[in-house]
């Protein structure tokens, strides 16, 4: 028949349409990786280490400093007779030899440990070298900080005396002897700084 139209309907099957995949599938969310960047393992921690060396030298030089100011100091007063004078050393008192043994202590030991310090730059993932360090650290600290507090309380008294005890000051005669000691005090509590330094450092290597 002419008015009838012959197209014909196709339709599709459930199964049919169960079998037919877009062609484009989108990435599923497992297969996306983020590409993150790896920093160096160890970097800062090397970094603190050879601060740490630097450190180290530093407290060498003011321990040594401070034994040697202190070892040398030794002042007699010109207008008297060569039988009869007043003189004046660090060894006339127990605190000030104390002094110099507790830093000549403290510098060799710094010396002795920037070998393992230099260990943890090329190995900065070790543990124990850090561990020993922050140990004998501490012991040192204590050290150099009783040696250091002793001797400045004399070092008070020679400046300024004690009426209460019948104690003169006595660094209006003795003016060289008074400068030099006191720069050693100085130099060692530069040192228990430096101490406190270093174990804060080794804190955070760890």
């Amino acid at each position: 028949m002419e008015g009838e139209s012959t197209a014909v309907n196709i339709t599709e099957t459930p199964k049919e349409r169960k079998g037919k995949a877009p062609l484009l599938a989108p990435p599923s969310s497992s297969t996306i990786k983020p590409i993150v960047q790896k920093a160096p393992k160890g970097g800062y921690k090397r970094g603190l280490a050879v601060f740490d060396v630097v450190l180290r030298l530093a407290g060498i030089g003011a321990a040594l400093g401070a034994a040697i100011a202190m070892g040398s100091t030794d002042q007699t007063l010109p207008f008297f007779t060569q039988f009869f004078q007043f003189k004046a050393q660090f060894d006339d008192l127990p605190a000030f030899t104390f002094f110099v043994i507790a830093n000549a202590i403290t510098a060799a030991y710094l010396a002795l440990s920037i070998p393992i310090s230099i260990v943890c730059i090329i190995r900065p993932q070790l543990v124990a070298p850090r561990v020993l360090l922050i140990f004998l650290d501490i012991v040192m600290v204590a050290l150099t900080t009783s040696a250091a507090g002793g001797a400045a309380s004399i070092v008070y008294l020679a400046h300024n005396g004690n009426s209460d005890a019948n104690w003169p000051a006595i660094c209006q005669q003795f003016n060289d002897f008074c400068q030099e000691i006191s720069g050693a005090v100085v130099a060692s509590f530069l040192a228990v700084v430096v101490l406190m330094c270093l174990i804060v450092l080794s804190a955070f290597s760890l």
